[in-house]
C-alpha cells in the first residue's frame, strides 16, 4: 500500500512556493501518492506548471459560492475546509503552510496528522500564532524559528525539525524589468496595517520614490496589502508597480534588485540568500533596538524619514561591507543551509512521520 499524503492548497499562491518542492520530490519517490486538494483552477495550474511529468494527484475541492477564480484572492479557507471536510480528513497526513487548519481538530472523530511548514522566514510577531500547537509536525527554514516556537510554548521540541527553506529551489532567474541599466531599487511593503510603512505613508512613500534620479524602482507591495489597498499608481518612467502577479512570489524581483526597502516582510531574507544592501523604514518611530520582531533592521540602514532616501541610498554600497557579516549570519540562523536540498530534507521528514503515525 502507498502512503497517502495530501497537501492542502487552500490559501493564495504566495504560499504554494514553500510546499510545492516537498511535494515534487515525496512524488518521486517509491510507493508514495501525493495528492494536491485545492479549491482553485488556478493554483492548481500553477502546480502543473512545475510538474511537466504528472506525478501529482489533483483533487479539486468543492469552491465556496463568491468572488471568480484568482491566484490571490482565494475563498474562505474555514468555508473551504467545512465544505471538503469529509473529502481531506481521508487522507492519513495533511501537509499545509496555513495555520487555519488547526481548526480541522475541533471536529470530533479527526484523525489524520497534521504538519505544517512554516512559510517565510521572517521576525515579526504575528508569525507566531497559538493555532501552531495544532500540528503534530511543523518544518521551519532555520533555528530562529525553532527556538522562537518552543520559547513560545507553540511546539514541543520533538514536534518541530528544520527542513531549510524549498523556495530557493524554485526561484525564478533575474529579470530585466529596465531598458536601461541604473540600479534597481526593490520596495516591498508589508500589510500589517500595524506596522506597513506604506499603509500609513503611501502618499509620502511615492513621493519619495518618484523623486529619484539615477534609480530604477519596483513596488512590489505583499499580495495581501496590494489586494487590500487602493491600485499604487505612477507615471514616472523610472518606477514599475507590481499589485499581483507571478513575477512577485516567485523571487523574479528579489534576484533582480540591487538594494531592498521595506519594514517587516520576510522577503528580505529572500533577498538576502546573496548580500547585498538593506535599508529599512521607520516612519513611526519604534523603539525597536531590542525587540525580536525587528531582529533585521540590524542588517541594514534604518531611517525615519523617507525624504532621507535619497541619501540612504547614496552610501547603501559604502556601507554595505560594514553589514555583511551580520547578514550572513542572520540568514544561517533564520534559513538553515546544506548540501542536501531542503525539498529532500522536508521529504524525509515528512515520510519519517508518516512511518510513525502508521
Amino acid at each position: 500500500m502507498p502512503i497517502d499524503i495530501a497537501f492542502l492548497a487552500i490559501a493564495e499562491a504566495q504560499q504554494l512556493y514553500h510546499w510545492l518542492p516537498a511535494a515534487l520530490e515525496l512524488a518521486r519517490r517509491p510507493d508514495v501518492r501525493v495528492s494536491i486538494l485545492s479549491p482553485s483552477d488556478r493554483i492548481l495550474d500553477l502546480v502543473t506548471s512545475y510538474d511537466p511529468d504528472l506525478r501529482l494527484r489533483i483533487v479539486r475541492l468543492t469552491r465556496p459560492p463568491g468572488r471568480s477564480d484568482s491566484l490571490f484572492h482565494q475563498p474562505s479557507r474555514l468555508a473551504t475546509l467545512l465544505l471538503n471536510y469529509r473529502t481531506i480528513a481521508h487522507f492519513p497526513i495533511l501537509v499545509t503552510t496555513e495555520i487555519s487548519s488547526a481548526w480541522l481538530r475541533r471536529v470530533p472523530g479527526f484523525s489524520s496528522g497534521l504538519i505544517l511548514i512554516k512559510h517565510g522566514a521572517g521576525d515579526r510577531e504575528g508569525g507566531y500564532k497559538k493555532r501552531h500547537a495544532a500540528f503534530d509536525l511543523t518544518l521551519v527554514a532555520g533555528d530562529k524559528d525553532r527556538r522562537r516556537l518552543i520559547d513560545r510554548g507553540l511546539c514541543a521540541p520533538q514536534a518541530v525539525a528544520v527542513g531549510g527553506y524549498a523556495k530557493f529551489e524554485l526561484k525564478a532567474p533575474p529579470l530585466r524589468v529596465f531598458a536601461n541599466d541604473d540600479p534597481v531599487l526593490l520596495y516591498n511593503p508589508h500589510f500589517d496595517r500595524n506596522l506597513s510603512s506604506w499603509v500609513r505613508h503611501g502618499p509620502a512613500m511615492l513621493a519619495a520614490l518618484e523623486s529619484l534620479r539615477g534609480w530604477n524602482v519596483i513596488i512590489a507591495p505583499h499580495t495581501k496589502l496590494a489586494r487590500n489597498v487602493a491600485p499604487i499608481v505612477s507615471a514616472a518612467p523610472h518606477i514599475r508597480v507590481d499589485m499581483g502577479s507571478r513575477h512577485s512570489i516567485d523571487m523574479s524581483y528579489t534576484t533582480s534588485a540591487d538594494v531592498y526597502l521595506g519594514d517587516v516582510s520576510s522577503q528580505v531574507y529572500e533577498f538576502l540568500v546573496q548580500p547585498r544592501p538593506c535599508i529599512f523604514l521607520n516612519l513611526d518611530g519604534r523603539a525597536y533596538a531590542q525587540d525580536d520582531a525587528f531582529a533585521h533592521w540590524k542588517l541594514g540602514q534604518v531611517t525615519d524619514d523617507a525624504a532621507a532616501l535619497p541619501a540612504a541610498l547614496a552610501r547603501a554600497f559604502d556601507l554595505q561591507p560594514g553589514f555583511v557579516a551580520a547578514q550572513e549570519a542572520a540568514m544561517q540562523d533564520s534559513i538553515d543551509h546544506s548540501p542536501v536540498p531542503a525539498s529532500v530534507r522536508q521529504a524525509d521528514i515528512i515520510l519519517d512521520f508518516a512511518g510513525q503515525s502508521s
